[in-house]
């Protein structure tokens, strides 16, 4: 979603909401599509849909945020989709409850764990995405098995005909095409729940490897908020200026949002938009006028009902979840500013048979442009898909670790 995502309306379009997934959209068949309920139940279901909307209907409002929004912000870097601010959306879901559906297949004592499964096919050999929560979390009456989204059928590339709704939670537990749930009473050994998507719990060194056995699932949304009306860089006129943005937390709504133009030394109140949801965002805006030419500094930070407020230094983690730091946008006033560079287009190199035949099968080139990676990141990334089926082999390895590291080498945010 680009910046202008945050402030057109409260609700996010769904032609503007950003599209995440692990392996190739799905397409089902609405009318062979079932629902599977099993495990740790007295009545295991198959229900159609319905079946499903023969329960009461329930509506709410939710940020869906993907865990690494922010990962390009992140020094060192490491490898994955290099979103900055976009990989989120304001969205209306209406469907049932979890917590409906497992009463109605009677869960029995003992459960820990709900575990999702969906329609999409692993690619090669990449493993099934499936993820789980708790139990308790399961039965939150806001969590949710949607099947409309902004007030029409639940759309192809966000999970129709059925996807979780966790409200306050990143997005890897909203699992999408959903055709079966299981009732566990032990936390499942899938390959999304022990090795990713996990994270930490604590900063590291800058860099460092972390055992393994010392991670944990991601689970709850951070404290954010971000400055959209204007980029880092940016110059402006002497004269009033609006700045706007949105803020977002998880389970504990935004309470207050400040703003800082002298960079950190003052900070005063924006004023909060009318729309707000426990679980959705709150747009803000703050009027400001530039008091003489100069290069300011300017702010924001959130603060939610719990009294979290946002960290002004990242904390770094192997995966690059969690982004939430003081967002600073650095503006240029003055009296004649200019406008806007226009990027150049990127020149067009040409690929390498070995590239196009092992790498742009599954994956798209601007997904391999973003990452900022050295040759030895290169090299494990290389290894990684070779273990999920890429056809890499002994001989031609090394060339296209060398292309990789030589085309798309590891830079420095500006």
């Amino acid at each position: 979603m680009p910046l202008d995502g945050f402030l057109e309306s409260y609700i996010t379009p769904i032609d503007r909401f950003f599209v995440r997934s692990h392996h190739y959209v799905p397409t089902v068949d609405p009318a062979a599509w079932r629902l599977q309920v099993n495990g740790k139940v007295a009545t295991p279901l198959t229900l159609t849909m319905d079946e499903l909307k023969k329960l009461p209907r329930v509506e709410l409002v939710s940020v869906l945020e993907c865990a690494g929004n922010g990962r390009a912000l992140y020094e060192p870097s490491m490898a994955g989709l290099q979103w900055t601010y976009g990989s989120i959306g304001n969205g209306r879901w209406a469907g049932v409850r979890l917590a409906d559906v497992l009463k109605k297949a009677g869960v029995q004592p003992g459960a820990v764990e709900v575990l999702f499964d969906g329609a999409d096919v692993p690619v090669g050999k990449q493993p099934d995405f499936q993820r789980g929560i708790p139990f308790n979390k399961a039965m939150d009456p806001n969590t949710i098995l949607a099947y409309d989204m902004n007030g029409e059928a639940l759309p192809r590339e966000h999970g129709f005909p059925l996807r979780v709704i966790v409200p306050g939670w990143a997005g890897d537990c909203w699992v999408k095409w959903i055709t079966r749930i299981e009732v566990r009473d032990t936390e499942a050994d899938v390959f999304y729940m022990k090795t990713g998507y996990r994270h930490p719990g604590k900063g590291v060194p800058p860099g460092a490897a972390v055992d393994p056995a010392q991670m944990k699932p991601v689970t709850t949304l951070q404290i954010k908020s971000i400055i959209a009306s204007h980029v880092d860089g940016q110059e402006i006129a002497l004269a009033p200026a609006k700045l706007r943005g949105a803020a977002w937390s998880h389970e504990s709504p935004v309470a207050v949002v400040e703003v800082s133009t002298d960079g950190g030394r003052q900070w005063r109140p924006a004023r909060l938009g009318k729309d707000a949801a426990r679980f959705g965002w709150r747009q803000w805006e703050y009027a400001w006028t530039p008091s003489q030419p100069a290069y300011f500094s300017v702010m924001v930070r959130a603060r939610n009902a719990a009294g979290e407020n946002q960290p002004f230094a990242p904390e770094w983690n192997p995966s690059g979840y969690g982004h939430n730091v003081v967002h600073v946008v650095r503006l240029n006033a003055t009296a004649t500013p200019k406008p806007p560079a226009t990027p150049a287009p990127p020149s067009a190199a040409e690929m390498p048979a070995v590239f196009k035949q092992t790498c742009m099968g599954c994956h798209g080139v601007e997904a391999i442009e973003q990452q900022r990676l050295n040759r030895t990141q290169w090299e494990r990334e290389v290894e990684k898909m070779q273990r999920w089926g890429a056809r890499v082999t002994p001989e031609n390895k090394e060339s296209l670790v060398d292309y990789l590291a030589n085309r798309y080498p590891y830079r420095p945010r500006k």
